[in-house]
């Protein structure tokens, strides 16, 4: 589900980690798992820089509502946490983390993306919070690294719920620049001129700079255990239901 391949580029060898789960790179339980896992051994081994994208034409489309729909609320009560997890490891991850966002960044694949230090996207790309129109609540970890990778325009990322692409994705912090051709190569050429950067001098400034909304992420439990008791509502079930539906209806 989740493939990582090593690349020797100019200034310093990068790992390419793709997500590779179906046909949209949809995140459940076991997949974020694996990430959260995979993350956290390339952290203790001191790997360096990291390049995340998605296999196919999607980076990835959020979570697998089908697998809410048909897990109710003993699915959703694992699932929140794992979400945080990945998205917590992936932010505070120490070395330069740069997304390649080949396709749909939508909901938890937004997260995903902003989680990184720098987004390269696709000029056909969308990438976009769709939570709100799912009628979903964020767990803490995916809204604070929204906030901090929107900065202002964070409220109207979030309560909009609107998918952006190039230039749009870019004034709305979603994204850093647009490449046309050859997206990946772009991604491992940042990432190994990042990663060329004194470690020590570039780990403790992204420690610093991150260390308030690593806070709030740690301090979130309780926000979270509503997040999760709000995902498993009869409610809310029935209304993702009526999304995934929809979504059928359309394809």
């Amino acid at each position: 589900m989740i493939e990582i391949q090593t690349v020797q580029a100019k200034s310093a060898s990068v790992r390419v980690l793709t997500l590779a789960s179906g046909r949209v790179n949809a995140l459940d339980v076991e997949l974020l798992d694996e990430l959260t896992s995979a993350i956290r051994e390339l952290q203790d081994s001191g790997n360096g820089p990291l390049v995340i994208t998605g296999a196919g034409r999607v980076f990835s489309a959020g979570v697998d509502l089908n697998r809410v729909v048909d897990g109710g609320r003993d699915y959703t009560d694992r699932l929140v946490p794992a979400l945080s997890q990945a998205f917590d490891a992936l932010f505070s991850f120490p070395w330069p983390t740069v997304a390649a966002i080949n396709g749909a960044a939508i909901a938890g694949g937004c997260v995903l993306a902003c989680a990184c230090d720098r987004r390269l996207i696709a000029p056909e790309a969308g990438i976009g919070a769709a939570e709100v129109r799912v009628g979903v609540a964020f767990p803490v970890a995916a809204l604070e690294v929204m906030r901090h990778a929107c900065g202002d325009r964070a409220e109207e990322v979030l309560l909009g719920a609107r998918t952006f692409k190039g230039v749009e994705a870019i004034t709305r912090g979603l994204a850093h620049r647009v490449v046309a051709d050859e997206l990946v190569e772009a991604a491992i050429a940042e990432a190994s001129e990042l990663g060329a950067l004194p470690a020590e001098a570039y780990r403790d400034t992204k420690a610093q700079l991150r260390a308030p909304t690593v806070a709030r992420i740690h301090q979130g439990a309780a926000t979270d255990a509503g997040v999760r008791q709000l995902w498993g509502s009869d409610e809310t079930q029935q209304r993702i239901a009526a999304y995934v539906q929809g979504l059928k209806r359309r394809d």
